[in-house]
């Protein structure tokens, strides 16, 4: 068989496990990246089993875990600090067979870098056009032009792909409120699970990350575009600052520029990933409110997928149909998922906050398990689940 090539637009988490997963079946591969170097910049991710498991398909997961924290227990409280609910997140990885891990998305980015040949990596390649020719598709970018057997449209949220192919998709919808995502410097002296605190139209939370540090993430309803006049580590310490311990702490860790302010985006839902041979994945695909902590490893199962789709039969279109099928019924369902979430854990009218919050504590923590269990509980496709039909 002829050497099969592939073009991957955007060199982040699920563009570069696209390329690892298609190169180690033996396609050639070319990440383009519009940055001039294929790195993230600093805040954490939580790997839920899911994404564990698609590491374990692309033979990373030893390798990432070396790189990340186990986080055992956590959970969700309310303002004053009360427990609302609590996660096991042993009982998690005992019953899904892989834990909980929360990584730097920098140390990610790496590994799955490393994992690459040299040559397939394009930094400071924006893509201009991309156009069907025949059986191959033709990129041209700042670099050059390719021609290639498929694109895979990895480019995030504002994707440029989507716009040129599918351009009568609605665009991305503000989902009503603002992250912030931050690492503190090493703290000696706490020892606390994770847990993440809902206020009125605002939450903060936390876990553990290696040698001492901790990844702080918190969102609040406030405008689109809103930056705060005083920079971002000013606001969060005016919106956070008398929140329990052990909030104060850990914002006085954070450097004074080691605050990520963006805007909450979800993207309405597709009527198809695939444009002949041309698919999205990842956020360009199905972005979301990160409140499930799905968005990355969403990605990383779309990568694996699409792979395992392609490696069942010689036929590119059947292929993308197949991975059309199993991704998007699952992907959108999470969009919807994480979008009531969102809702419901942003409410601030004082009589709603107070049901949601009895709420959460009357319900037992098998029924959360159970509730979880469909999406952490995914496994990689079989290599002739489906192909083909």
């Amino acid at each position: 068989m002829a050497e099969r090539i592939v073009v991957v637009v955007g060199g982040g988490i699920g563009g570069l496990a696209a390329a690892v997963a298609l190169h180690r079946r033996g396609w050639r591969v070319a990440v383009l990246e519009r940055a001039g170097e294929f790195t993230e910049v600093g805040a954490g991710l939580s790997l839920w089993p899911n994404a564990m498991s698609a590491l374990a398909a692309l033979g990373l997961a030893e390798r990432v875990r070396a790189l990340g924290a186990v986080e055992m227990a956590g959970g969700v409280r309310g303002r004053r600090g009360r427990w609302l609910s609590r996660v096991d997140n042993a009982e998690i990885a005992r019953r899904h067979g892989q834990p909980l891990l929360v990584v730097h998305r920098a140390d990610l980015v790496r590994a799955l870098v490393e994992a690459l040949p040299a040559e397939s990596l394009r930094p400071g390649s924006e893509v201009h056009t991309v156009r069907p020719d025949g059986e191959a598709v033709v990129v041209e970018h700042r670099g050059g032009t390719l021609r290639a057997d498929l694109v895979v449209g990895a480019d995030g949220v504002r994707s440029q792909l989507r716009r040129l192919l599918w351009p009568s998709a609605i665009g991305p919808r503000y989902a009503g409120c603002t992250a912030w995502r931050m690492i503190t410097e090493p703290l000696a002296g706490i020892r606390t699970e994770g847990a993440v605190f809902w206020g009125r139209g605002e939450r903060i939370g936390f876990t553990t990350l290696p040698a001492g540090r901790f990844y702080c993430f918190a969102a609040a309803t406030v405008p689109a575009d809103g930056a705060s006049i005083d920079g971002e580590h000013a606001a969060m310490r005016r919106r956070f600052g008398d929140w329990p311990d052990p909030i104060p702490a850990l914002l006085a860790a954070v450097p004074e520029d080691g605050v990520l302010r963006h805007d909450v985006y979800d993207l309405p839902p597709l009527s198809t990933y695939v444009c002949g041979r041309t698919v999205l994945l990842g956020d360009a695909a199905h972005a979301m409110d990160p409140i499930l902590g799905q968005g990355a490893c969403q990605a990383l199962e779309d990568a694996v997928t699409l792979a395992a789709c392609l490696g069942a039969t010689p036929n590119v279109g059947a292929a993308l149909a197949h991975y059309d099928r199993l991704r998007r019924p699952r992907t959108q369902g999470i969009v919807r998922r994480s979008s009531r979430l969102g809702t419901v854990a942003q409410w601030s009218w004082p009589p709603a906050v107070m049901v949601r919050d009895l709420a959460a504590r009357l319900t037992p923590a098998a029924a959360t398990l159970r509730a979880m269990a469909p999406v952490l509980g995914w496994t990689p496709p079989m290599p002739t689940e489906g192909a083909g039909r």
